[in-house]
Order: structure tokens, then sequence, then C-alpha cells
């Protein structure tokens, strides 16, 4: 499923997610996460390089950050840039009701 929200909207879950709930950053990790079934929801940049992620042919619900994975990092609260985040517990974010 391929959802866009509003950055200042997905910054604000994001960060509730990280700090309440249970997610792994990067690509490898989401991968993992999207392959053993773990996965409820994989945020992608932009500009994320994996052809697979970006073009939503993936068995999970998507949402693509209005930005470049710099500025993902960044939403995250990383001095990083982080091309693809996923969700495995949401804890007290809204993040799976955005897309």
């Amino acid at each position: 499923m391929i959802g866009r929200v509003r950055m200042a909207d997905i910054g604000r879950a994001l960060r509730t997610a990280i700090t309440t709930g249970k997610v792994k950053l990067g690509l490898v990790e989401s991968k993992k996460a999207v392959r053993d079934g773990s996965a409820k929801l994989v945020v992608v940049a932009e500009n994320c390089p994996d052809e697979e992620f970006k073009s939503g042919e993936i068995s999970v619900k998507r949402i693509v950050y209005p930005g470049d994975n710099s500025a993902l990092g960044a939403a995250c609260g990383k001095p990083f840039a982080i091309s693809s985040i996923v969700i495995l517990d949401q804890g007290t974010s809204n993040i799976l009701s955005l897309y």
C-alpha cells in the first residue's frame, strides 16, 4: 500500500513510536522484519535505494516519508541518514493510522 502523509504528522508519530514502541532502523533490518513477518509498517524515504521498497512491492503497509533519507534520519532524532524504518510495535503512537 502506498501512502503519503505530511512531514510534521509522520515526524511526530515516528518519534513517539521510537520512544514508546519497538522499531528497527535501516534497510537491512526492515527487509529482515518484512521477511520474518514481524513488521507492521514500513516507512521509506523518497530516495530509498531499494526498488522493491520504493515501488511498494512488499507485503506490508508502507508510508513514503515526504523527504530524503537525511530528513528521515533527522525526524527520528538520529544524526545520520536512514532509508527505511520498520515499525514492530507502535507503542502509544498513532503511526499505523496515518496512511
